[in-house]
């Protein structure tokens, strides 16, 4: 009796363990039938052509939020609203349930894949420097402005570049944050910071739009690595994010996702050859 009595509680157990894990799977689950219902997801954005942009008429366009319509509508989601965000806002706005998810060029770094559940790669740029015509102070590498006390460097609040220019000696009195990339522009050539820093493909899309001969572009930053974003989904929105990443993997693969990346400048191949595992295991 008593050894039935032991195999019963065991089965009960086994019971209540899978009804648990049945339950958060269904809560998991919940997410995307709750987007399918709505109609449209919250996506977050910073508008930094190339990687995400919105037309005078709010139409949003990039290469991030673009993937993004096309996996959504396959999902059953018909459409992506996108708000404007900082950086350093997009993380606390998805946690509070602000957005669904960021499609943005968030790149990914141990802290962040701590916080939100990345999709596998989807951007990936290397860093740049705009300057004045002739680089007058010769500002190569952040470590260069960490050792001139008269230079300074702007960036966006928030993003990997605040953390490189700390990490290479830049005080953060001469790291300005900069709200937008216009913005940035407009304080290089005016001439109130001696640098602003995007990736590469940001900073060529605002000096191609500027067409101004008194500017230059350093690229790529010497000593910077390579950083890739995914879309970031909320912890516990892990089954929207598997659901988002198998359409994905088929994009890559059928070569439909190099077709809408490719014409904004990024690499497919670059994209395709890393993974989540690796870029939320590197320190950047």
């Amino acid at each position: 009796m008593k050894k039935l009595g032991i195999l019963a509680g065991v089965a009960s157990l086994a019971v209540t363990t899978m009804l648990l894990a049945s339950g958060a799977r269904s809560a998991d689950d919940a997410k995307l039938e709750e987007l399918k219902a709505q109609g449209f997801a919250r996506v977050a954005i910073a508008n930094e052509p190339p990687y995400t942009a919105v037309a005078a008429d709010g139409k949003v366009s990039g290469a991030a939020p673009d993937v993004a319509r096309v996996i959504f509508k396959r999902l059953g989601v018909k459409d992506i609203v996108a708000s404007i965000s900082e950086y350093g806002a997009m993380i606390p706005g998805l946690q509070a349930g602000r957005f669904d998810v960021v499609t943005a060029g968030l790149m990914m770094k141990p802290e962040r894949c701590a916080s939100v559940a990345y999709s596998e790669p989807v951007l990936c740029d290397a860093e740049a420097f705009l300057v004045r015509k002739g680089n007058p102070k010769h500002l190569m590498t952040y470590e260069d402005i960490g050792k001139d006390s008269s230079a300074t460097i702007g960036g966006p609040g928030g993003g990997l570049q605040a953390k490189y220019a700390l990490k290479a000696g830049v005080p953060s009195d001469r790291f300005i944050v900069v709200p937008d990339g216009q913005s940035g522009l407009k304080m290089v050539q005016d001439g109130r910071i001696d640098v602003y820093t995007l990736p590469i493909l940001s900073i060529n899309d605002l000096v191609k739009k500027a067409n101004d001969p008194n500017l230059e572009v350093v690229a790529p930053v010497q000593g910077m690595p390579v950083s890739c974003d995914g879309a970031a989904f909320k912890k516990g929105d892990e089954a929207l994010r598997d659901a988002f990443d198998v359409e994905l993997a088929k994009m890559k693969k059928s070569g439909e996702f190099a077709k809408i990346i490719e014409p904004y400048g990024f690499s497919a191949k670059a994209a395709m050859s890393t993974t989540r595992e690796k870029l939320c295991a590197s320190a950047q």
